[in-house]
């Protein structure tokens, strides 16, 4: 069905607004219970992918140039002010609770700061558009996370799915052993990789902009703390935990256990379809603006999301937000992925 120049299914998109209206009503309306209706929310989004018949494949690519090529960036675009609003509501909700409705908006806010904006951020940040580059560090900033600007680009798509990678899981890795390796790899990698492209570029660090959103947020904490309440400061701190969190839970699944050939002098092997998690679950690739389309947007980073193509590759069990919550259980993932892995290895070409 066609509406105009548009298919009817380029659409779904918009359900990117859904969440963060329904987190901002419970913020205002309830925020005691906020957390737990957002929980609620994830795990009824996982039910639909791997419940609803047809809701495991999401509809084509939508077509490069087409109009719905060029205006569905903007939902990325205005879900920025919409996460700034999300964010200011639910510190004014936190100074008027106590600590228990602080951690409850924590983990509503969280989930959205951290499922959709820092997906966004991450799409953004891909763009060849400054402006749009300046918002994605806008949103890293809202989560305390703007190293992620530097060491994705620089760092992760260079190396995913080698060794080298702190975003990248290896076989066998929990993903409670895997979170402190890539929090502290990510954070030191960033800034070894921007003070090299500033000695290369004859930049002072003054012209960093990780060095500003860093210093924002280092600054950020005593301003709270003098301006407002205890639980305003635990609630900006704990969305910050709770979206960096979820952030480092789907970079382990993306990856993991896959694994590019390096030679003995350093040169990786491309970049392929097999070098990534796939999955192509209606509900989750519309909240997530085809994330789970992983190999293609490896292969082509500055693809946009629309056009981006589903891949024959590795293909998890479910989509995204199903495969979180497997991921918390570490016998449990590796029962569903080993398996996955091991037929992968005896179809690669030259195994036996």
């Amino acid at each position: 069905m066609t509406l105009g120049r548009w298919r009817f299914s380029d659409l779904r998109f918009g359900l990117a607004v859904v969440l963060p209206a329904l987190a901002l009503f419970n913020v205002v309306t309830d925020p005691a219970r906020a957390g737990l209706w957002a929980v609620a929310v994830l795990m009824l989004v996982a039910a639909l992918d791997a419940g609803v018949p047809g809701a495991q494949r999401s509809p084509g690519p939508v077509a490069e140039g087409s109009a719905a090529a060029r205006w569905l960036p903007w939902v990325l675009r205005l879900f920025v002010p919409l996460q700034l609003a999300l964010l200011v509501a639910g510190g004014l909700a936190a100074a008027r609770g106590d600590l228990g409705v602080a951690l409850s908006l924590s983990v509503a806010v969280g989930l959205v700061t951290g499922a959709q904006g820092i997906t966004f951020a991450h799409e953004l940040g891909h763009s060849r558009h400054r402006p749009d580059r300046f918002l994605a560090w806008v949103l890293m900033t809202s989560v305390n996370y703007p190293h992620f600007m530097v060491e994705h680009y620089r760092g992760h798509h260079p190396r995913a799915a080698t060794w080298d990678d702190p975003a990248s899981a290896r076989r066998g890795e929990s993903l409670w052993r895997f979170l402190p390796r890539t929090l502290w790899g990510s954070f030191a990698s960033a800034w070894r990789l921007e003070a090299l492209r500033l000695r290369q570029h004859r930049r002072s660090w003054l012209g960093s902009p990780l060095v500003w959103s860093f210093a924002l947020n280092v600054a950020l904490v005593p301003v709270l703390w003098s301006l407002f309440a205890t639980e305003v400061i635990v609630f900006w701190i704990g969305q910050s935990v709770v979206a960096v969190g979820l952030l480092e839970t789907v970079n382990y699944i993306e990856h993991y256990g896959l694994q590019r050939h390096t030679t003995a002098q350093g040169a990786r092997e491309p970049f392929g379809v097999a070098h990534a998690w796939n999955a192509d679950h209606a509900v989750s690739n519309a909240l997530l603006v085809n994330l789970q389309r992983h190999s293609d947007h490896h292969m082509h980073a500055w693809k946009p999301f629309p056009t981006l193509v589903p891949q024959p590759g590795p293909q998890l069990p479910t989509g995204y937000a199903g495969c979180i919550w497997l991921a918390l259980v570490p016998p449990l993932w590796f029962g569903l992925m080993h398996p996955r892995l091991d037929a992968l290895a005896r179809s690669a070409p030259g195994a036996r």
